[in-house]
């Protein structure tokens, strides 16, 4: 074992500053960081390939802290290596992400020390680790794109892309299905480039791990395809250096290593006790541990002399050169591949590259339609030609959702340069890949049902809270699936995902509100967006007839009108646009002055200035008529109290579908008699 006193001093400096921060902020997790402490020194001192002068280098090591509620040993390090702060528009500050200051502040509103590493918020932090399971899927999809972005722009003599990916988890992580769905896709890709560190305290905040998890996850991590190691002791820096360095000498599979800690170490009373796990230590606990450290007692967030030039001169000089290297090789590489580079530079930026849009179709007029979930495959697709970084797939339902690439293979074991992802029936890991795919400047897309954003919306809402310009493809979108019933007929999920702060959700109603929606989607650089889309034929509708689809970009606009103030407004999203286009027919043709809206995105809307939400819908007209096949909540925002929604109010049922919308009112008779109930009520 090595016992160069620096390296304990450096270790030490990191358990007492998560135990100060903790007490003073009178909640917190101290044990984890006291255990891990040595795990995360080692790794970062040894091994990690990052430059703390300059933490966006595209080919840095990416670090994940997936057991979130240690944020303080993150915030441990992210400050004695001195990482600096990056801005919103990617420029980077001669100012601390994390100073002595914002640890004393830890869990304080604004700081820069959250409860939970937030991505954005602290620079550093590269993904956001909340909800147990999150961080190490993220890393899944970020060793991913290490592979993709190798295969994509690696030329001999340029090896631009070969970071590693290394995630520290805990039991609760391992607990969690959505880090079996990952680990699981990363075993089956032989994903040779991800490590997770598994901390096995056997301690979880009811008490013993053995209440509930006794099961070998090294035996289940071998089925998965993965490489496992074992330290037997977190405090063994030799075992742990070992074990690193057989992960990135010995390449061909994921490896996790599994480390014995015990929580809370060195505290006299509560090591190896849940009660060091979510809870501060008390003062005595904490005077008890620094003896044993062979620290001053009485000292609160010190930091000896020495500590900070110790991260400077192993990780900082290591990744400092190792930064300027491959800022040379990218120059020479902008000479022979300069639209290699421009694409790498826009990526990295999130910016669109040249004549992205120049192939996306316009649709004809035609009565019999199609189903947007196939207008949609031939925008993506024309999208996707022109716009090399659009990576993404479906869980197993590639030929249902329409989003296969026809012209790119598919990423498998040994060759992860395909465009394609086979996520299989794996949605939740989906969905945490694809934000993992995002931070590393790839856009990603995923698809599947809409009954199936129930197992996603975890990860959409991470997303979304990420500020991450992901894109969630829904397919199969309402009771218009018929005989399916309703297991599969999705109801309150609208609702749900629009619920969600910062998700932009499209309805589109036609093949060319299709290709709008795609045009609304490419430019955005910190908006998710949820792409919902039909099963069952739609018409295309006639643009000479109706209004130009571009509306959508404004999330609603007027597509059909009256002479003068409307007596009726019917407002739809999908295919039910088509529905009120139809009864709008029938009450213009009985003299009914009425307006169709068209409304595939309330967020877009919402966005609009006051003006124009007025000359949609305009206050003076209180009869509105708002036409889902979803549940009801929300709408009573656009129709107000006099107005009505045709929508559901409970689940749906197994028939064919004109049944269904004869039984659920999804008629042209019930929209128009529901109309002139609705303009009675108005005159009151």
């Amino acid at each position: 074992m090595i016992h160069d006193p620096t390296d304990w001093l450096c270790i030490n400096t990191i358990r007492t500053l998560a135990m100060d921060a903790v007490e003073q902020a009178h909640s917190g997790h101290p044990g984890a960081p006291m255990a891990l402490a040595p795990v995360a020194y080692q790794l970062w001192q040894q091994e990690l390939r990052y430059d703390p002068t300059l933490p966006i280098w595209p080919n840095r090591d990416r670090f994940v802290l997936s057991n979130g509620h240690a944020s303080m040993l993150i915030y441990s390090l992210l400050h004695l290596t001195g990482v600096r702060r990056v801005t919103s528009e990617y420029s980077v500050e001669d100012q601390l992400a994390v100073s002595l200051e914002d640890i004393k502040k830890f869990r304080q509103l604004d700081s820069s020390t959250p409860g939970h590493p937030e991505y954005r918020w602290t620079s550093g932090v590269e993904t956001t680790t909340g909800p147990l399971g999150q961080g190490v899927s993220n890393s899944v999809g970020m060793a991913m794109a290490s592979r993709w972005l190798a295969g994509y722009f690696n030329r001999p003599g340029f090896e631009l892309f070969d970071y590693d990916v290394w995630a520290i988890c805990g039991d609760g992580d391992l607990m969690e299905g959505v880090a079996s769905e990952a680990a699981s896709i990363a075993g089956h890709l032989k994903l040779p480039n991800l490590c997770w560190v598994y901390d096995s305290n056997h301690i979880s905040i009811d008490g013993s791990t053995s209440l509930a998890f006794t099961e070998d996850v090294g035996k289940r991590f071998e089925a998965y395809g993965w490489r496992v190691l074992h330290v037997a002791d977190a405090n063994d820096l030799d075992a742990l250096s070992q074990a690193f360095r057989t992960f990135k000498q010995d390449r061909g599979l994921p490896t996790l290593i599994i480390v014995h800690s015990e929580i809370g170490w060195g505290a006299p009373k509560k090591q190896g006790t849940a009660s060091a796990h979510g809870e501060p230590l008390g003062e005595e606990e904490i005077k008890g541990a620094k003896r044993k450290y062979g620290w001053p007692e009485d000292a609160k967030f010190l930091v000896p002399d020495g500590v900070r030039e110790r991260f400077t001169e192993r990780m900082g000089e290591r990744g400092k050169k190792l930064r300027t290297e491959w800022e040379a090789k990218f120059s020479e590489y902008k000479k022979q591949y300069p639209e290699l580079a421009d694409q790498l530079q826009r990526m990295q930026r999130r910016e669109l590259p040249e004549g992205w849009d120049k192939e996306l179709p316009t649709f004809p007029a035609d009565a019999k339609g199609a189903a947007t979930r196939e207008t949609s495959g031939k925008v993506l697709t024309a999208l996707a030609k022109n716009y090399p970084w659009l990576v993404g797939g479906s869980a197993d339902l590639n030929p249902s959702t329409k989003t296969y690439l026809s012209f790119s293979g598919a990423m498998k074991p040994g060759d992860h340069s395909g465009r394609n992802i086979h996520f299989g029936v794996r949605e939740h890991a989906m969905g945490s890949i694809v934000n993992g795919l995002a931070l590393s400047k790839v856009r990603p897309y995923s698809a599947t049902f809409l009954i199936f954003s129930d197992y996603e919306r975890p990860a959409i809402r991470l997303s979304a809270i990420m500020e991450l310009p992901a894109i969630h493809i829904f397919t199969h979108d309402s009771i218009g699936l018929g005989e399916d019933g309703p297991t599969h007929q999705p109801v309150e999920h609208l609702a749900s995902l629009r619920a969600i702060p910062g998700v932009i959700v499209i309805r589109p109603a036609d093949a060319n509100e299709v290709t709008e929606a795609w045009r609304v989607i490419a430019p955005l650089r910190h908006d998710p967006v949820v792409l919902v889309l039909t099963r069952q034929a739609v018409p295309t509708l006639d643009r000479t007839k109706y209004a130009p689809a571009s509306g959508l970009a404004k999330g609603a606009y007027v597509l059909a009108d009256s002479e003068g103030t409307p007596d009726v407004i019917l407002i739809g999203t999908g295919s039910e646009v088509n529905l009120c286009l139809q009864a709008y027919d029938q009450l213009k043709s009985e003299g009914v002055k009425a307006r169709v809206v068209s409304m595939p995105s309330w967020e877009l809307f919402e966005r609009q200035d006051e003006a124009y939400r007025e000359q949609v819908l305009p206050s003076s007209v209180r009869a509105r008529v708002a036409v889902e096949k979803g549940a009801t909540f929300g709408w009573e925002r656009w129709v107000g109290l006099r107005g009505a929604v045709i929508g559901m109010r409970s689940f749906g049922a197994s028939a064919p579908l004109k049944a269904l919308l004869q039984k659920f009112g999804f008629t042209v008779e019930n929209v128009v008699k529901v109309a002139r109930e609705v303009m009675e009520q108005a005159k009151k």
